[in-house]
Parts: structure tokens; sequence; C-alpha cells
């Protein structure tokens, strides 16, 4: 049936939404795709939801084709199954967490690894059942703290999960590699501008894990990448740690007063203004920042010292990745005034460990480097304190930020920086869920053997969203033509009989060869249907104006912004032939 804008349930926007930051989100709200309900929970109207299954379709189909089976489980969950593996407690706050009328625990399905494993385990019991993949694709729930950017980073969102089951690690890392070449077809199918990096396992666990990145500005997740071909989520860079140097022919370590030197900059400044003999930078200070952290299921906080070369920030999101699935939390005040031996801006490893603070250090810090840093003292620094001859990391933690123009970790060139959106990633997680549910198969020679798993997510409904973000302009929404909503968008450019019916006849015609239209046959002016058809994003619009009088329409291609006239005789024929190319 046509779909006709006089009728079709959508209301456009002129001004973007007052809590809109980046693009998807403001011409999603503004185009009538989606609207809010609650901080990061949006309704999916008619056009946005033509767009969604037609991104959910292009998933499905790269799923069935690689050989995995859809499933589907449910969003509700018992509490069991998540304390089995420890995830109850180690998802922390993020979980919805809920109780029915008789006290029983339930949460709302973050993700379904372990209802997989279960369900698995109770149909399958030989090693002839396997490899087995399954999938669904279902909404899933997570109360993000603080949901942004619309559909991008929301508490619930349409998601297809999949896992596999190996009786080999041998299978495994096939199974994963068919996922990650699927990936690959369903984002070509998407006309994303992507990247593919190493990343970190987090509350999944497992070994091998990747992130695919639609690359764009408005991205949360920052990536670096080499001229050599390495790819790393910045959680994921591993630091190229210098050798060590010998100890002995350094000078003694030796404390001075440095009034009013609680920064990086105004200790660097002071001490080359103290007539020491050398030149100092930034990253010749040993920058202690003081962090907390509690374990799952613990009440209390511990302390945490984190070292770096000062010319550097601590990434807090890096500190996280490395402490997993611990929480953490800078300092407060009153943090500080509970352990009078931390002196703010003057904190040095001594202290540290003379009160039993476990104290991390950046891998670049290693035995023979001296540093100029705190003295426990204020206004007060010791200059040349060298590793492993005057003080002992307890270890190395991979906090400190990563830069454009740091070596790249696989030996070749510099890293540079850009920014992406998490829309896939796939985990090798081994048997962490098989070990927690006993999960086995009976082996050719009657003996058990444990099953070997991955998991495979893509973020279906933010896929609309990473899209958007890559394919707009200042007029509004291009969608690619895989995912658009309608192939064709039909203006009538006018409000006599002769124009009205000349609409209906080519949208008619166009549908009959095959095609999806929308006619826009308000009693509106062509200025505010040229406007509409620009903000919805329909990739080829058609105006049938004056110009059918002479035997002509016009023609106009959102991405390329080309109009031309076409004849009216063959009209429908030559868009079918533009459309499907």
């Amino acid at each position: 049936m046509l779909t006709r804008m006089s009728s079709l349930f959508l209301r456009t926007l002129r001004e973007d939404p007052a809590d809109a930051e980046v693009p998807s989100h403001k011409l999603l709200v503004r185009a009538g795709y989606v609207r809010r309900v609650a901080p990061g929970v949006y309704s999916w109207l008619p056009l946005g939801l033509k767009v969604l299954r037609r991104v959910e379709q292009i998933v499905r189909e790269e799923m069935d084709a690689m050989g995995a089976q859809e499933i589907q489980l449910p969003a509700l969950l018992p509490r069991e199954p998540y304390e089995a593996t420890g995830r109850w407690t180690e998802y922390g706050a993020s979980l919805f967490r809920l109780k029915d009328r008789k006290g029983n625990d339930y949460l709302l399905g973050p993700t379904h690894e372990e209802l997989f494993t279960q369900v698995v385990k109770s149909e399958y019991s030989s090693y002839k059942d396997y490899p087995v993949t399954l999938y669904q694709i279902q909404n899933k729930y997570r109360d993000e703290e603080r949901p942004r950017a619309g559909i991008l980073r929301g508490r619930e969102f349409l998601m297809k999960d999949s896992y596999s089951f190996d009786l080999t690690d041998e299978g495994l890392a096939e199974s994963y590699t068919r996922h990650r070449d699927a990936y690959i077809r369903i984002f070509d199918r998407l006309a994303l501008d992507y990247v593919i990096v190493s990343a970190m396992s987090g509350a999944m666990g497992g070994s091998a894990s990747e992130e695919f990145l639609a690359i764009t500005e408005t991205g949360e997740d920052t990536f670096v990448r080499g001229p050599g071909g390495y790819a790393a989520n910045v959680e994921a860079v591993t630091t190229p740690a210098p050798p060590a140097q010998p100890v002995e022919d350094k000078p003694a370590a030796q404390v001075h007063h440095t009034p009013n030197t609680p920064t990086i900059e105004s200790l660097v400044t002071f001490l080359n203004g103290a007539g020491l003999g050398r030149e100092f930078t930034a990253a010749d200070t040993l920058k202690n920042v003081l962090l907390k952290i509690r374990r799952p299921g613990a009440t209390e906080w511990e302390l945490l010292g984190v070292g770096v070369p000062g010319d550097r920030e601590v990434d807090l999101k890096r500190v996280e990745a490395a402490v997993h699935p611990a929480e953490v939390a800078l300092l407060d005040e009153a943090d500080f005034a509970r352990n009078a031996f931390l002196v703010k801006g003057y904190i040095g490893p001594g202290a540290l460990a003379a009160n039993g603070v476990r104290y991390l250090v950046d891998p670049r810090i290693v035995t023979g480097t001296a540093w100029v840093t705190g003295a426990d003292k204020a206004d007060h620094h010791v200059v040349d304190l060298v590793a492993g001859r005057d003080f002992t990391p307890d270890g190395t933690i991979e906090a400190a930020e990563v830069r454009a123009g740091d070596p790249s970790p696989d030996g070749q060139g510099v890293l540079e920086a850009a920014r992406g959106i998490e829309i896939g990633h796939i985990f090798q997680l081994g048997r962490k869920f098989a070990d927690a549910f006993g999960l086995d198969a009976l082996g050719p020679d009657s003996k058990p053997v444990r099953i070997t798993m991955g998991s495979y997510g893509i973020g279906v409904s933010r896929l609309v969203a990473a899209v958007a973000e890559q394919s707009h302009d200042d007029s509004g929404l291009i969608w690619p033509r895989s995912v658009t909503p309608f192939d064709v968008h039909v203006v009538v450019a006018g409000k006599n009989a002769e124009l009205i019916e000349g609409g209906e006849v080519l949208a008619a015609e166009l549908e009959a060869a095959g095609l999806s239209v929308i006619l826009d046959d308000r009693k509106a002016s062509p200025g505010v249907k040229f406007a509409d058809a620009e903000l919805i994003g329909v990739p080829t619009i058609v105006v049938v104006g004056r110009g059918l009088a002479n035997g002509v329409i016009e023609l106009k291609d959102r991405r390329s912004g080309e109009r031309i006239e076409i004849p009216r005789e063959g009209a429908a024929e030559h868009l079918v032939g533009v459309v499907r190319g």
C-alpha cells in the first residue's frame, strides 16, 4: 500500500531537541524517527521502525548465511545463573534488578551467555551435536549512569547476540573467524566507514577480543592505529616498556624544598630556576594519582596509588579496564582527611609503601629510571628517586593516556588517534561459562569434553544512529539504499489537481515496478515539503511540479545534491535503474 504523508504518523520538528548533543540524536528526533520516553529510553515511530527493521534484516540474513540458528530467550531472567558466574555482582549498578511478588530476585538481561549455555546443556550431550552457533535479536537493558546521545547510549536497546559452542580451541578459532567475516559483510552492506580494533574483554572474560568501530568524531570510543596495521581501542593498548637501566651510576636521591609546587607545571618551573645544573621537563617527573577501588561483593574501598610520567594524565577508562571488575573512583576530601599520610600535591612512593597502599606504575617506569616526585611533605619533592633502588612498585598498570605520536606497539611507526562508535564486539570466551555450568559433551572415547565458547554482539538499534552519524548533511539525513525507509520520495510541488494526479500516478507506477514510495500529498507549501524531504533522508527525491506541463519531472540525488530533469514518459523505468543501479 502506498504511504502518503497526509496520513503517515509523523511530525517533523524545525528545532533541535534541547538534550541533543550529536547529529544522529538531533536528526532522528527532528525527522520523526524516534521520540524520548525517559532518559535512555526511546519509542520507535513508523519511519524509524522501517529503518530499524531493515538493519535487523541485514544482520539476520548474514547470520543465517554463516549457519547460525535463531532462537529467542526471555529478557526477564532469574538471579541464579548470574550468581553462578559471578556477574550478578560484577555488573554492579548497571544491572536492572527487580523482585517478583514472592521476593525472588530477577534482572533484565544485559547479555545472555548464561542462558545460552544452559539451553545448550539441556539439549545437547554428545560430541556429534557440535559445533553449533545460536543467536537472537532482542532488547537488552543496562542502567547507564549517564545515558546520552539518543539511541547511541540508551538503557534499552536492540542487540544481536550470538554464541558459538565448539569441542576444541581450533573449532572456536574457526567460529570466531566466521563471525568476523559475517560482521564485515554486514557493515559493508550498511555502507559504514569502520575499523576493527583490538579490545578488552571486560565483564565477558575470555581471550581474543575485537571491536568494530564506526569512525566519527562524535564517537565515545577513542582508538589508535599505526602505519603497520596495528589498531586498538585505547583501553587495550599495551605500552612498549624501555629496557631496564643500571642503578649504580645514578646520583643519590635528594629532597628539595619546593614551595608552592603542587602541580607538575609549577614544579618544572621551580626546578628550572633552582640552579640544579640541568633542564627538567614534565616527562622527568613522576605523577602519583590516588584512587580507590572496590571489588565485587566488597563493602569497603581500598586505596590504590598509580604512578605515571608527569607529562601524561591518568585515563580512568584505561584504569577501569585494567582493574575490572572492581569499581574505580577518585579520592574525595573525606578520603584525604582519613589518610593524613597523603599530602595532596606532594605524594611519593615512600608514604604509600609505609602505609600498605598498593602502588602500580606505568610500564615506562622501569628499573634504573630516575624521577622527580613528591617527598610526602608539603612543599617538598625528591630529585633522582630511582626505580628499583629507592622504591619498588607492586606492579605495572596501563593507566596513562595514549596519545597520537606514541610508538606503535608493533614497532612500526607511531600511532594516530581517532574516535568511533562501537557497533560490534566479538570475544573468544573459552570455557568460563562452560565451567560455571558444567557444559560437557561425551566424546568418542566416552570421556567428557568441556565445551569452549565464543560470544558475538552487534548493537542493532545503535547501528541506526551510527549510520545517521556518518550519513547526513546540514539539511538532514541521507540514508544508504540498504536501509532507507523508502526507495523514492515523491513530492507534489503544488496544489492543483493536475499535479496531485500526476504525483499519484507516478507513485503507483513506481510501486508497481517494485519500489517502495512515500508520497508527499499534503496541502503544504513546496518549501515545507522540500525541507521535510531533505530532513527525512530518502536518497532519491522526485519533484512533480510545473515542469509536468512540459512532460518533465525533477530528480534530486540526496547524496550528491545533483538535480536533473527527466522525461515523465518512462520515468518509472529510469528510477528503477537509479535505485537498483
